[in-house]
Formats: structure tokens, C-alpha cells, sequence
């Protein structure tokens, strides 16, 4: 990820939310059909079933943010867990939606909108703790995702970061000022 100075804060989250979308996707885009429905054992989530509870998640967070509740009370969380779409347009066609209501929320602030007062189950937040709570939540699962397709393509996996055995390369091209250049 090529860093932008910025002394916004949400310009700097937007940024890493669209970090760890794309992210996501480059690490979707490499699994199998089969593989993205995969569950390596009974206690263990698809892909596509944790691309499920995160769009669950952005829906009931992002819809009327500064409004409402960022629980809302027609969540069924423990369904997210059940069930994915039963195909990979289905599920990515989910993804963007679940996307699109982050940034509609989010792009129209201002940073003096950090401070205001949302709630979620209940209990007060800025909108920066609330961001930074969602931040946090839809990194580690997207860490989740990255660690899955990566299990299943094996010695196939594409680096979606700094590739192993790499690192001079790149801290070589950071150093002469192209580390934006992959």
C-alpha cells in the first residue's frame, strides 16, 4: 500500500478501507469457486461465510450511521454464520453492497464530524471509535480471508503484499523512491 500523507483522519480511514477490500478481493480472486465455500472443518468458516458476517456487519453499522442505533434490530447476526450465497457473483455482488454502505456513510463526513455521538448496542462513540472498532473488525477478518486463500492456492498464492524472500527488492525500491511502482 503506497502511503499518502495526510493529516485526515478520514481520508486515512477511507484509505484503509479500500486497503483491506482490495486486499480481500485479491485473495478471493485466487481461490476456486469451490474453495471460497470451503470450510476446513465443521467449526471452521468459509470464506464466503465470513464475507457474509462482514457484510452483515457493515449493513446494520453504516445504514443511517449518525442516526440510528449501529446495531439495528433487524440484524440476526448468528444467521451470517449460515447459509452464504450459493455462488461467486452472488457473494460478490453481497461484498460490494455491504461496501457501498461504508462509503456512503462515510465519504460525505468532514473530519469536525469525528467527535459526534453514535451509539452501537447501546453504547456511546465517536464516529472515530466507532471507525476505528470497525476498522479494526473488518481487518482481522479480512486477515481471515487472506489466510484462507492462501491455505488453499499453496505454492500457486500470488503475495497481495511484500512477497516472501523479497524484502531487499522492495526496501531497495523505497529507498530510490518507487515503492508505489509494483
Amino acid at each position: 500500500m503506497a502511503l499518502k500523507f495526510t493529516t485526515s483522519y478520514l481520508e486515512d480511514s477511507l484509505t484503509l478501507f479500500r486497503y483491506y477490500k482490495k486486499m480481500a478481493e485479491g485473495a478471493m480472486e485466487q481461490v476456486t469457486d469451490e474453495q471460497l465455500f470451503a470450510a476446513l472443518d465443521a467449526e471452521a468458516n468459509s470464506i464466503a461465510v465470513v464475507v457474509k458476517h462482514i457484510v452483515g456487519n457493515m449493513r446494520s453499522r453504516w445504514t443511517d450511521f449518525l442516526t440510528s442505533d449501529g446495531e439495528k434490530p433487524d440484524r440476526h447476526r448468528d444467521t451470517e454464520f449460515e447459509d452464504p450465497p450459493a455462488t461467486r457473483e452472488a457473494l460478490m455482488a453481497l461484498w460490494e453492497a455491504g461496501w457501498e454502505c461504508l462509503f456512503s456513510a462515510l465519504e460525505p463526513l468532514s473530519d469536525s464530524d469525528v467527535t459526534r455521538r453514535v451509539t452501537i448496542r447501546g453504547e456511546a462513540h465517536s464516529v472515530m471509535q466507532a471507525v476505528n472498532r470497525q476498522l479494526a473488525h473488518y481487518a482481522c477478518h479480512v486477515g481471515q480471508i487472506v489466510l484462507l486463500a492462501k491455505h488453499y492456492r499453496h505454492t500457486e498464492w500470488r503475495s497481495l503484499s511484500v512477497p516472501r524472500g523479497k524484502s531487499w527488492e522492495f526496501n531497495r525500491r523505497v529507498s530510490a523512491g518507487e515503492a508505489s511502482q509494483r
